[in-house]
């Protein structure tokens, strides 16, 4: 059976859940493990006054006794601190009082006015509570999850910042085992430190200004071994089921495979990876500009997914719109907002990738508990080395 997730909650709501369903009995697995990503989630220069409030802990509700997953359903809980100031507007239950005012004026670039129109809400709240991205503290929780699997597997999840703004930071020369350690220790999660201080200059003059910035992110899988995904149907391709994900991250509107645009402006010949064999090796590529997938399925070289995202929808200088009743011109609605949330956006890019890299390794082991699953997997590394 495949991996599958499903979020629910809202931004000022109570909480946020996650329900995991299909991971293997015997994992082990704690709060702690889990709320360390979550706290990586909520660093970063330019988030805004709500990372004040919030101190994202992850309650595990189900699924988990002693340490070890059981097979069943995981759910997972983060509560939202900031629910007590919006108690009263965010309530299930009617009761008279504040309630808040509709917000009419939809944000361009955000879900306000698409929402409304399909779901016929004339109080836009009613759609951005759930399209913010508060949303994607749970899918953290998730991916943690995943990444935990994967680990005992010798595979590991890692991501930096690429460019933020117009400021680009060099390609990483080597993966290594503490990537993530060192971007961790960038207020911007990059490992240029030239570029970093430019990013922290063009976050710094976007908050002056009312502004905001996006930028791109890539995430690194290593440890692979060949084979996950399929070529035999569209929504079995690994590479299809990554840009998926990553697309349905919000705020993201670009998602390449290694060096996919650049390799679209140049010649076969200059960009299909050349195949090597050596004993006691296998086969092997010595570039890697297809990111670690070929014809669906990977490779055996590190995974690589490039992931641009567009500048925050929510400007404190608000942008043109029109008022949903009056139909007349008013500058857009201002949420409390970050002015970048681009190293954030990577550490969920790592737990999105993780649980897509996860759910095809079990597609291809199978197994209903670890030890059975990591039986399997030695014999497929078995299978491969005699090929």
């Amino acid at each position: 059976m495949s991996l599958r997730f499903l979020t629910a909650g809202e931004s000022h709501g109570k909480g946020l859940m996650v329900i995991l369903e299909g991971f293997p009995a015997s994992l082990a697995i704690t709060t702690g493990e889990i709320n360390l990503d979550l706290a990586r989630r909520q660093k970063g220069y330019g988030r805004g006054g709500r990372m004040l409030i919030e101190k994202d802990q992850v309650e595990i509700l189900s699924g988990v006794r002693k340490g070890f997953t059981l097979g069943s359903p995981i759910s997972l809980f983060v509560k939202n601190k900031d629910y007590e100031n919006w108690e009263k507007i965010m309530a299930p239950d009617f009761s008279p009082g504040k309630t808040g005012h509709p917000l009419r004026r939809p944000r361009p670039g955000h879900a306000d006015l698409a929402g409304g129109l399909k779901y016929n809400q004339r109080d836009l709240r009613n759609i951005l509570e759930r399209a913010s991205a508060r949303e994607t503290t749970v899918r953290v929780a998730a991916g943690a999850v995943a990444k935990k699997f994967l680990k005992c597997f010798g595979i590991l999840v890692q991501s930096h910042v690429r460019q933020l703004g117009s400021a680009q930071s060099r390609p990483v020369a080597s993966i290594d085992g503490n990537l993530n350690e060192r971007a961790d220790q960038s207020p911007v999660r990059m490992l240029d430190r030239k570029a970093e201080k430019k990013a922290v200059r063009l976050i710094k003059a976007a908050k002056d200004g009312g502004d905001t910035l996006g930028g791109i992110f890539e995430v690194f899988v290593t440890g692979l071994p060949p084979g996950l995904g399929s070529h035999v149907q569209w929504d079995r391709k690994l590479d299809g089921r990554l840009a998926q994900a990553m697309l349905s991250l919000q705020a993201v509107k670009g998602v390449e495979i290694g060096e996919g645009f650049k390799n679209a402006t140049l010649y076969g010949s200059q960009v299909h990876d050349e195949i090597f064999y050596r004993k006691g090796k296998g086969f092997y590529h010595r570039t890697n500009r297809a990111g670690g997938i070929e014809g669906g399925m990977s490779n055996g070289e590190p995974l690589v997914v490039r992931v641009a995202k567009k500048p925050i929808s929510t400007l404190r200088r608000p942008l043109r719109s029109v008022d949903i009743d009056a139909k007349q011109e008013i500058k857009a609605a201002y949420e409390r907002s970050d002015v970048c949330a681009l190293p954030a956006a990577s550490v969920i890019g790592e737990a999105l990738c993780a649980w897509v890299v996860a759910d095809a390794f079990l597609e291809k082991m199978g197994g209903d508990f670890m030890e059975e699953i990591t039986q399997r997997f030695k014999i497929y590394l078995n299978h491969l080395k005699k090929f």
